[in-house]
């Protein structure tokens, strides 16, 4: 868990997709399900990997398809890197393609969530928020980032 300025603590939980109306909603769904969690939103995988070089982060849910990085390629970068390898990451995807949904979870993916998500997909994201906050990395963000590649 982060902390703020004020001593309480927090979930810091990084949102990845490209389509604004997705985040908003993923956004809007996890700030309702628990008053602890702070929400950062970026657009792409790039923006994921570079945000991690400068925050720590308790979860990721990304979208599958974006253009550029998917989010499978965004799985596959943290879940190699020994760094960020600990950080539960879940895919969503508004296409139910069940060979996607076993290479992801395959992959390390916690879950796979189909769009549009619901309440009751993000209230399953509670046990995966504490995994999160265990078994952190020995590494700064920017050592970490450094390790990993990722700049």
């Amino acid at each position: 868990m982060a902390t703020l300025d004020d001593g309480s603590e927090f979930f810091h939980v990084l949102a990845v997709d490209d389509s604004v109306v997705d985040r908003k909603l993923i956004e809007r769904l996890l700030k309702t399900s628990s008053e602890n969690v702070k929400v950062t939103v970026v657009d792409s995988g790039s923006k994921a990997l570079g945000l991690l070089s400068e925050v720590e982060v308790n979860l990721i849910i990304t979208d599958y398809s974006m253009p550029g990085m998917t989010g499978y390629d965004l799985l596959r970068k943290i879940k190699g890197c020994a760094a960020f390898k600990d950080i539960p990451v879940v895919i969503m995807s508004s296409e139910d393609v069940p060979s996607r949904i076993t290479r992801c979870l395959a992959e390390g993916a916690e879950e796979f969530f189909l769009k549009p998500v619901r309440q009751s997909d993000v209230n399953r994201l509670k046990p995966h928020l504490l995994n999160g906050c265990k078994g952190k990395a020995a590494f700064s963000p920017d050592s970490a980032a450094a390790v990993c590649g990722i700049v």
